[in-house]
């Protein structure tokens, strides 16, 4: 996380003060941000995920337990937001796009959004046997974060794993 992923999915990105993190998950990523950022805010869905965050970061980062499709913070409230190989769990894609919508509502003008998530390949089938994998599809996802409102959105692939990575910014005047 530290050496390869985070570092080129947030490439050219500016996270600002106030990071928001959908889908913590149990904290990667969150271990690595919290060293970068003066203050993170992590979202996890999952209630004993959520506590588990609590207590072992709780003293470094806010950890809200919700539904990143319907997040319970105030509008323009972050400098930036970002998820990290979590959408692909999101089961239905009407709630990745909702989840888009929450990310672009609480991001302040000027704001990324951005992050990575797996593509589908032999090791990611077997790694997800009998778990959600709704994987993204690069030649959609552009349209798909335009329709949330992002704008300067970028799409692509890595070299080597074949993940992707996105990011959009909100409008500096809206």
């Amino acid at each position: 996380m530290r050496e390869q992923l985070l570092p080129w999915a947030l490439e050219d990105v500016e996270l600002g003060e106030d990071v928001l993190e959908l889908g913590s998950g149990y904290g990667a990523n969150l271990r690595v941000l919290v060293e970068q950022v003066p203050r993170l805010t992590a979202v996890e869905i999952d209630g004993d995920t959520a506590r588990h965050l609590e207590e072992g970061w709780g003293d470094r980062a806010r950890v809200v337990h919700a539904d990143a499709s319907a997040l319970p913070l105030p509008d323009a409230a972050f400098s930036s937001v970002v998820c990290f190989t979590m959408l692909h769990h999101v089961p239905a894609t009407e709630t990745q796009d909702r989840i888009f919508s929450e990310a672009f509502r609480v991001l302040r003008p000027g704001g990324f959004f951005a992050g990575c998530d797996s593509q589908p390949n032999f090791r990611f089938r077997l790694l997800h046997i009998g778990d959600t994998r709704n994987t993204l599809v690069p030649a959609e996802l552009p349209g798909r974060l335009a329709a949330a409102g992002f704008t300067g959105i970028r799409v692509d692939r890595h070299p080597e794993s074949g993940g992707l990575r996105f990011r959009g910014r909100r409008p500096a005047d809206g």
